[in-house]
């Protein structure tokens, strides 16, 4: 039952943008579970949401219930080896943004539900256009070198990161966003971001999303990897390159106290290794378990598997501006070629989702379900393919690189397209080769006629619209340049509404999928594998893993 007179009196206190999302939920068209995300992502704070909830009819909102074991216990980890030096203004690896969260913290933390939770920061709220966000800053917050956290070293860590002459990893979320000196001080408190244009989901590009934004102190002076210092609840104890890292808890830390005495991280070049550690009792957990390398692991009861749902994703890109590929239709063609379904149930074992052929996931509230899903349909392929001039056999090279499951996605494809008389021919490579300088001219990814490249999650889909499929996208393999996509795509970023942003979504899905610059396949589940008897490891589905609430029985 609706409490209108409590309704009233929170309306009374927030800003036009927050009211519109209530009136959303109050008639329907706002989810509970989008009203949550999207309440939390405009810094409405989670007991506040809860009320609203309640008022609103919903019941109680209540957050989830944090896993608690005894305290005291050794947590051994096996990750990827981080590549290089742990930068964490440049690291763009796995191993080493593991390493950078064990002891750096973010403003916000972005959940498996993709709710925004304060970190670093308490609160945070947009003036009426979305082009300036403040953030408002946690008291007595301490450096493990023992000086407070404030405003002056939010401000030094992202512009830093949002330098180019910095070649920051996290440019890929900033350029166009955020330039340098964009990050404000107010007061020692209170931080302002001033950006480049309106943007509504600017919070989750500060949170875990942006796995590089760890706070570090103003003075940082490109000297991490001597004491990894942060303000987490862990502190290092030893970091040894190529072979593993320790941390011990942190007693002076301004939260709840880490239940594990120590962390253990063991560095693997390999999956199967660090499958077999585990199975021969040498460490606890696993961060990232690929679902084909891992199918032993997933029905056996010696063993806990942490599924989380994600945007994560094997893009298949087709140079928009090269034969064959310039014409949508043979691209079209491609895309319908594949049975979606059978990836999911197959290749993917069941952790994952079709996808329809844009970057918008299942798990984005902002995502138009309304859209049909692409099917598989050989007649109207060979149509196509015959509007467009294409002759039997033609030969197609798709370049690739070895990791997870992407081989043998690839050898689908190949057996898909065979059935349209497409003969692909494929080119697979390490992922070093495959990427090679990450520059047009100067990568195999970037300039190869058809390839697949994995994308990690994000908690919203901006990256994905910008990076690989904006017109002077950084990453833009397929060489897309579409004007009205472009448009769109800044239209859903500018966005603070919810309701706004799924309009512009079903949009881009439309277009998307009449110009196919790119194959979204499928988007799979994220793995992790403990022993029975670990509780409250929490990995996210950025590859980070949170250790503060892991325990032993």
């Amino acid at each position: 039952m609706k409490d209108y007179r409590l309704l009233d009196l929170i309306r009374r206190s927030r800003s036009p943008i927050e009211n519109h999302l209530i009136d959303g939920l109050v008639a329907g068209r706002v989810s509970r579970r989008e009203f949550l995300r999207h309440g939390s992502l405009l810094g409405l704070s989670l007991p506040l949401i809860g009320r609203i909830g309640a008022a609103a009819g919903f019941g109680v909102i209540a957050a989830p219930a944090r896993a608690e074991g005894a305290a005291g216990a050794t947590i051994r980890v096996a990750c990827s080896a981080p590549n290089g030096a742990i930068d964490p203004v440049k690291v763009p690896d796995v191993g080493g943004l593991v390493m950078l969260q064990q002891t750096g913290e973010f403003l916000c933390m972005d959940g498996p539900d993709l709710v925004l939770k304060p970190m670093l920061a308490e609160s945070w709220a947009p003036n009426d256009k979305g082009t300036v966000w403040t953030f408002k800053l946690r008291k007595g917050v301490k450096f493990h070198s023992g000086s407070e956290m404030k405003a002056d070293d939010v401000v030094a860590t992202i512009n830093r990161l949002a330098d180019p002459a910095n070649s920051s990893n996290a440019l890929s979320v900033f350029s166009g966003v955020l330039s340098k000196g964009a990050a404000r001080k107010v007061d020692d408190y209170t931080v302002e971001f001033h950006l480049d244009a309106a943007n509504g989901n600017f919070p989750y590009l500060l949170s875990s999303d942006n796995y590089n934004a760890i706070i570090l102190p103003a003075s940082y002076a490109d000297d991490f990897e001597k004491n990894f210092v942060g303000t987490g609840p862990f502190k290092l104890e030893k970091y040894t390159p190529k072979i593993g890292a320790s941390f011990v808890r942190n007693e002076d830390y301004w939260g709840e106290k880490a239940l594990p005495a120590r962390v253990e991280f063991v560095f693997f070049a390999d999956i199967q290794p660090q499958i077999l550690a585990l199975q021969g009792g040498q460490v606890d957990v696993i961060n990232q378990l690929p679902v084909l390398a891992g199918a032993g692991l997933l029905n056996d009861p010696a063993y806990s598997i942490i599924s989380q749902s994600s945007a994560t994703h094997h893009e298949v890109h087709m140079r928009n501006d090269m034969d064959p590929f310039k014409d949508p239709r043979v691209r079209r063609a491609i895309a319908l070629s594949l049975d979606r379904d059978k990836l999911v149930k197959g290749l993917m074992r069941g952790r994952a989702q079709p996808g329809n052929d844009s970057p918008f996931a299942p798990v984005y509230p902002s995502t138009d379900a309304s859209v049909p899903q692409r099917q598989k349909d050989i007649a109207e392929a060979k149509q196509l393919l015959e509007a467009a001039g294409i002759k039997p056999e033609t030969k197609i090279t798709l370049t690739t690189q070895r990791y997870q499951e992407i081989p043998e996605y690839a050898q689908l494809i190949q057996n898909a397209v065979k059935e349209i008389g497409i003969d692909i021919e494929l080119n697979v490579m390490d992922s070093g080769t495959y990427y090679g300088d990450a520059v047009f001219g100067k990568s195999n990814w970037l300039d190869s006629t058809m390839g697949i490249t994995d994308y990690g999650h994000r908690g919203v889909p901006n990256v994905y619209l910008s990076a690989p499929l904006r017109s002077e996208g950084t990453w833009n393999a397929a060489h897309f340049k579409n004007k009205d996509f472009d448009t769109l795509a800044a239209s859903y970023i500018a966005a603070l509404d919810l309701e706004a942003q799924k309009v512009d979504a079903g949009k881009i899905q439309k277009l998307l999928l009449e110009e196919t610059p790119v194959i979204y396949g499928y988007f799979f589940d994220y793995l992790s594998a403990s022993v029975k008897g670990v509780t409250g490891v929490n990995p996210t589905a950025m590859s980070q893993i949170f250790l503060d609430r892991a325990a032993k029985t």
